[in-house]
């Protein structure tokens, strides 16, 4: 069972790395980490749909049976998103690209599955984290690549983030709090699981806290642009009544 599960890993992190290198290939002209981002991406959408697929659909549901035994599906999910990781921790550790705060957060994933896995349980909140901390990641990526093509400025780019800090509170905060305590109060889930949940979902406010503060800044110098397009607009109303008289 352990030498199946390291395969499908194993096997999981040549396939992220072989997308990697293609993108690379087709994008020659783009830079290493558009090519990482659109791995990001990729996974993020693929992760989302079979999350998605599982906490709504195959169950079971992640409030009501918190630490139940791992389901096929779940494994294979896990050992996907377990082979991406590791990818995408080597890749940011080797490029350097990412703060603590990250690295930290992929850590924290990658020994989240890791233990899942080895128990054989507690697979349906951790594929249940996966969905609340992928959801928002395909905007990110957006976001990114519409700050690198100069379209990030524009309605396109406002709607991308609004839609990743409205995404990242109510679910990320506020679905991840009820999950945690969820967690917390089932007598089910291991003790060290429950301390993995706990600093998950720390993790999160960090970010939270980050993404607040630019939210606040964007949000401050929207509406500053927008007062002085009234007054430049009054006063030149007001110029042309003053030009009639």
């Amino acid at each position: 069972m352990a030498l199946a599960l390291c395969l499908q890993v194993l096997c999981s992190l040549c396939g992220w790395l072989l997308l990697y290198i293609s993108f690379c290939h087709l994008n020659k002209h783009r830079s290493y980490e558009w090519n990482c981002r659109l791995v990001t991406f990729t996974h993020g959408v693929l992760s989302i749909g079979l999350s998605a697929y599982i906490g709504f659909i195959d169950g079971p549901w992640p409030f009501t049976h918190p630490g139940s035994p791992n389901t096929p599906l779940q494994v294979h999910v896990l050992c996907l998103t377990l082979g991406y990781f590791i990818f995408d921790l080597g890749w940011c550790i080797y490029f350097q690209s990412e703060g603590a705060l990250m690295l930290a957060h992929h850590t924290l994933s990658i020994l989240g599955i890791i233990m899942a896995l080895v128990l054989g349980e507690s697979g349906t909140e951790v594929n249940a984290v996966l969905f609340g901390s992928e959801l928002t990641n395909p905007l990110l990526q957006m976001r990114w690549f519409l700050r690198e093509t100069g379209h990030y400025h524009s309605f396109t780019g406002d709607v991308v983030d609004f839609l990743f800090v409205a995404l990242f509170t109510g679910v990320r905060i506020g679905v991840g709090a009820r999950l945690l305590f969820c967690e917390m109060v089932s007598p089910t889930p291991k003790w060290f699981v429950k301390v993995g949940g706990v600093a998950m979902y720390a993790v999160s406010w960090c970010f939270m806290f980050s993404i607040w503060r630019f939210a606040w800044r964007k949000s401050i110098k929207k509406y500053h642009a927008w007062r002085s397009r009234r007054s430049e607009e009054r006063q030149l109303k007001h110029n042309g009544h003053l030009k009639i008289h």
